[in-house]
């Protein structure tokens, strides 16, 4: 028998800029989709360099993981997407500060550019259950 697939979304975090969810829950996974530093109200980029941005996209992620059912210390999988390796340490910290007791796996990858020109995105895997 499958398992039913269940579309989240929510007005706390930015709208999808594509044909994609903001996540899906199937079983007791939740697959959140990248985030970007929009601003759910404006989607627009929010003003700064990448620590405002890591901040608007971790914000963003837990308000996607929260409308799904879980809660940021439910992440089992993160992978960060950041467009110079050399925000590595300021990401990794502002990253660290959003998660307690035992801290997700996660990939971290340099790419060449990001959706509205961002600077970081992440996205997740978390238990429901």
């Amino acid at each position: 028998m499958s398992e039913e697939i269940r579309a989240v979304h929510t007005d706390d975090a930015p709208g999808a800029i594509g044909p994609y969810n903001q996540a899906v829950a199937c079983g007791d996974l939740l697959f959140c989709s990248g985030q970007i530093a929009l601003d759910p109200k404006t989607m627009e980029l929010v003003e700064g360099g990448v620590a405002e941005q890591a901040e608007q996209v971790l914000k963003n992620l837990r308000a996607v993981v929260e409308a799904g059912g879980s809660n940021m210390d439910r992440i089992l999988r993160c992978t960060i997407f950041l467009t110079d390796m050399a925000d590595f340490a300021t990401v990794n910290e502002i990253y660290g500060r959003h998660f307690s007791g035992a801290k997700p796996s996660r990939a971290c990858v340099a790419v060449r550019e990001l959706p509205k020109s961002g600077l970081v995105e992440i996205d997740c895997i978390a238990r429901l259950s």
